[in-house]
């Protein structure tokens, strides 16, 4: 009979010493050199700026950083803070220019620093993180992030402002040393000229003007370095979906189109593609701030599709992307939580209205049954057909009018917009006019008062995708056109039609039965608030007033902590959130702004951004 308790054997080494003297895992080491170098930048611009921050106790941690006191000392550590903050960042996210610039600039600062201290601990904090970054350099093999050259001009504009904030501070922080009482002009009149390398109105007493001079001219400095740079390196525009893959794209949706109602949008020329080893599948996305974002169900035959989902994941990997998938079904988050680990979440639901079983008659119906006739009195006639079958002079009226009755100025939708009308190759899509002629009417575009764009979907199905009318046109016309496009269906040979999206759908409907619960009424009561500004409630009852059968969609992503992330960036797609820098001189030639309708996902304005919803 023999016992053994572990860590106890003679000359075994315990488990924790060995995980110690191992170092940490492969995996974790960007992300803690990222925040060492946060930290070591932090107080590296601390000691630089505020005086007295040397003199603390947090000065014994300070002084073995890379970077700190010394002469010029203030105008070094700012320098090398500055540049550590600029390089975390990137060093979290794996990547290969942010890995090489961190190995010069360690060893840099540590050499100047024991230079200047004769300091020994602070070379061995730099040869630490140095031979962590070259230990596990397989770490940092990202590769660049889309960019272009505008990137250069705004860093240039939040450097300048974030110099004059920090220079403001710089020249305040030695109130003892000042001579006379500077205006607060005076101070921002010495920051600028001090960013320039030139002598500014305030004076100091004793070796302080040359502290704060070189620190104003260290930042001016690396303002002009980080902005040359950006303009004068090699360029990565967004990738754009090539003539070649838009047409490979076209026959895998006429073999397999069938399957997912936005099929279709995959073919958005803003998008690029990963097709699967096959050929037989692909998975279209776009970047924005870091998210690589699909929407819908990969296209093509669902047995390659995980070869084109692991090439989608392979492409996030090889650039440090945060994968996420917006308003996959659920056959399609079935297949990109096995293939890739990732998780689901239920996000709404689509209405799909089948064209065999709409009717207008019977009590449900009444309302809109009532609103049509209403309208058809006063004079309006609709039109269903498709876009081949326009005439040029027709398409032309159609775009123009699209573009005048947009309500805002930048084009939404991005999951479920096509973001164009009436293109060569897009002549099996369906447009669905409301006209009237009215006497003495001016409007450039005719008796036209309203106009829905559809999508194919498939052989047999159309997908809403974009809805606008006029502002003096009588309300109702939404409903007057999907009535109009459902009873022409059969004709055009459509048995089924996708409208909205309706976000969290389910939660609306649970919530206002009899015996829900109070979390679920309390969910309810929320997006009921958030209405005001979003109409997740009134595009849940548009859309259930044409007695729809609804299909979840899904939001595919990682982890949790990246869902703020991964929402941010789906609202930037979709047009809801702009960082462009303001225009200036803002066009004035397009019409009054209108509220209008477009096919969208986010910001619970389903299939259609900016969507005017008449109450019946």
């Amino acid at each position: 009979m023999s016992s053994r308790i572990d860590g106890d054997k003679s000359g075994q080494v315990p488990s924790r010493v060995r995980r110690i003297l191992r170092g940490p895992q492969p995996e974790s080491v960007p992300g803690l050199v990222g925040t060492a170098v946060t930290i070591v930048g932090l107080l590296d611009i601390a000691a630089g700026v505020f005086p007295r921050f040397r003199h603390s106790r947090i000065h014994a941690v300070t002084e073995v950083l890379p970077g700190s006191l010394g002469p010029f000392a203030a105008a070094m550590s700012i320098s090398a803070g500055v540049l550590l903050l600029l390089l975390a960042h990137g060093l979290k996210r794996h990547k290969r220019r942010a890995w090489r610039a961190a190995v010069v600039l360690l060893p840099a600062g540590a050499a100047a620093q024991f230079v200047y201290r004769h300091s020994i601990i602070s070379v061995v904090i730099a040869a630490v993180l140095l031979a962590l970054l070259l230990r596990h350099q397989g770490e940092f093999k990202a590769l660049p992030d889309p960019r272009s050259r505008w990137k250069a001009l705004a860093n240039f504009v939040l450097m300048s402002a974030g110099s004059i904030g920090l220079g403001l501070v710089i020249v305040n922080v030695h109130p003892g040393k000042v001579v006379g009482n500077p205006s607060l002009y005076e101070q921002i009149t010495h920051v600028v000229y001090g960013l320039f390398g030139f002598e500014g109105p305030v004076d100091y007493a004793g070796r302080v003007s040359w502290t704060v001079g070189y620190s104003l001219g260290a930042l001016g400095m690396l303002t002009a370095l980080t902005t040359i740079y950006l303009a004068f390196r090699p360029e990565h525009p967004a990738a754009r979906l090539t003539a070649d893959d838009e047409a490979q794209l076209r026959g895998l949706l006429a073999k397999h189109g069938g399957r997912d109602s936005l099929g279709h949008f995959a073919l958005r020329r803003d998008k690029a593609v990963v097709f699967s080893p096959s050929g037989k599948a692909a998975v279209t996305y776009r970047v924005v701030s870091g998210v690589m974002l699909a929407s819908g169900d990969p296209i093509g035959d669902v047995e390659a599709w995980p070869g084109a989902i692991e090439r989608f994941m392979e492409e996030a990997k090889a650039h440090s992307w945060t994968p996420a998938v917006m308003g996959c079904s659920e056959t399609g988050g079935e297949v990109w939580t096995r293939e890739t680990g990732l998780d689901a979440l239920e996000l709404g639901d689509e209405a799909i209205v089948d064209v065999k079983d709409f009717s207008l008659s019977g009590r449900a119906m009444r309302n809109v049954r009532q609103m049509v006739k209403r309208i058809e009195r006063n004079g309006y006639t609709t039109k269903v057909r498709r876009v081949s079958e326009l005439t040029e002079e027709e398409l032309e009226q159609v775009r123009g009018a699209a573009e005048a009755w947009r309500g805002t100025d930048t084009e939404r939708g991005f999951s479920m917009a096509l973001g164009r009308v009436g293109d060569p190759g897009d002549g099996d899509c369906f447009i669905a006019t409301a006209h009237r002629v009215e006497e003495g009417d001016t409007s450039p575009f005719g008796d036209l008062k309203a106009i829905q764009h559809f999508v194919p979907w498939g052989k047999d199905g159309m997908s809403l995708e974009l809805m606008r009318r006029d502002r003096g046109a009588d309300p109702g016309m939404n409903e007057l056109l999907i009535v109009a496009s459902l009873e022409a269906a059969p004709s055009l040979g459509i048995e089924r039609v996708s409208l909205n999206f309706a976000m969290f759908r389910s939660a609306l409907a649970r919530g206002e039965k009899i015996g829900a619960g109070p979390v679920l009424r309390m969910w309810r009561s929320l997006l009921v608030f958030l209405s005001r500004w979003f109409q997740i409630e009134s595009l849940y009852k548009f859309n259930a007033k044409f007695r729809p059968r609804w299909e979840p969609r899904f939001v595919v992503f990682r982890a949790t902590r990246d869902l703020p992330r991964i929402g941010f960036a789906a609202m930037q797609a979709e047009g809801f959130v702009t960082l462009a820098l303001p225009r200036l001189f803002a066009s004035r030639r397009r019409p009054k702004p209108v509220r209008t309708c477009t096919h969208n996902l986010m910001a619970s304005v389903p299939k259609q951004a900016e969507r005017e919803v008449q109450p019946a």
